[in-house]
């Protein structure tokens, strides 16, 4: 099971109110994980893109306008760790909340951090805990799971 680490950024985002679409951009360079996690992401009502990339991301970000970027860290062209830090870097994109889905090793954690990123999610993941963490981002309303209630182990580093 994957740990979850957020650096805290309150976002007023919620599905019952008009006219916000908890809009996501999905970033791996494996379809299947895509869709994995496009698929836990739709059912739960929120609006998915998807790109290969982290060079596709950026190509897509300004015309989609996430409200959350998932990110992998080993990708062809442009690599997760980057595309964090060009996201940071861009006025328009830079308060965009970025998780790392990824096999988040030290190294991964610390340049993540570096770059950005608010969150860390190792793969393999629970579904329901990839969901719950992009919940958190997006400043969604958290939902009683079925399972058992704490099965992430989330830790909180403060922004700033």
């Amino acid at each position: 099971m994957g740990k979850t680490r957020t650096r805290g950024r309150e976002r007023a985002y919620s599905r019952v109110v008009p006219g916000l679409s908890g809009r996501v951009l999905v970033v791996d360079d494996n379809k299947v994980i895509r869709q994995l996690i496009r698929v836990n992401l739709e059912l739960e009502g929120f609006e998915v893109v998807t790109a290969a990339d982290g060079a596709e991301c950026l190509e897509i970000v300004h015309r989609v306008r996430p409200d959350a970027v998932t990110l992998d860290v080993v990708m062809p062209r442009l690599d997760g760790l980057n595309t964090a830090a060009r996201l940071r870097a861009d006025a328009r994109t830079r308060d965009i909340p970025i998780a790392i889905i990824s096999a988040c090793t030290p190294y991964e954690i610390e340049s993540g951090w570096s770059a950005g990123a608010d969150a860390f999610l190792a793969k393999p993941f629970e579904p329901a805990e990839m969901v719950r963490l992009v919940r958190r981002l997006v400043g969604w309303p958290e939902v009683e799971a079925e399972g058992a209630p704490g099965d992430a182990e989330s830790v909180v580093r403060p922004a700033g």
